[in-house]
């Protein structure tokens, strides 16, 4: 039966998260930045909970393929995450997190940060279990799809090489 809801398939935005935090100082360092691993902890999380979601089983982190800073995050700031499935594998899923951050006082929204996570579902024997297909439906969820199974693409001939040169 697990295979029936893999052919079903689901839509993207049936597991989209939009999470949003405050950002603290215990956040920060003494200049009032943001750290980068409290932002990638944030990160993690509503990308995990977007991943669960759509597998509607346990998951576990396998990769983090990208993490680009862009603008500083500050304390003070609302760390907004909007996380979506990108792409999914028999038993992983790409999961892609834009990382804003809104300045409460003036409003003014900053884009802060991408990154993209693989996870891989779990049964309850902790063995990686099939996950259903997801369906795009707007234009930018099938970009963001086509480009995932890019970055797929090279991830799988990166591990080839490093295994050919026996590193």
């Amino acid at each position: 039966m697990a295979n029936a809801g893999r052919r079903r398939g689901k839509k993207v935005s049936e597991s989209a998260t939009v999470t949003t935090r405050i950002m603290m100082p215990t956040d920060a360092n003494i200049l009032g930045n943001v750290f980068g691993g409290a932002i990638m902890r944030y990160m993690d999380e509503a990308a995990a909970i977007t991943a669960f979601r759509h597998a509607r089983t346990n998951v576990v982190t396998a990769s983090l393929d990208r993490m680009d800073f862009i603008t500083p995050v500050y304390v003070g700031d609302l760390l907004v995450l909007k996380a979506a499935v990108n792409y999914v594998g028999r038993t992983s899923m790409e999961v892609g997190v834009r990382i804003e951050a809104e300045n409460l006082r003036t409003g003014e929204v900053t884009h802060a940060g991408s990154c993209f996570l693989t996870y891989v579902a779990m049964d309850s024997k902790r063995r990686p279990t099939s996950v259903p297909a997801i369906i795009p439906v707007t234009a930018d969820e099938k970009r963001r799809q086509r480009e995932a199974k890019a970055r797929r693409e090279l991830r799988e001939a990166s591990v080839v090489a490093i295994r050919t040169l026996g590193v």
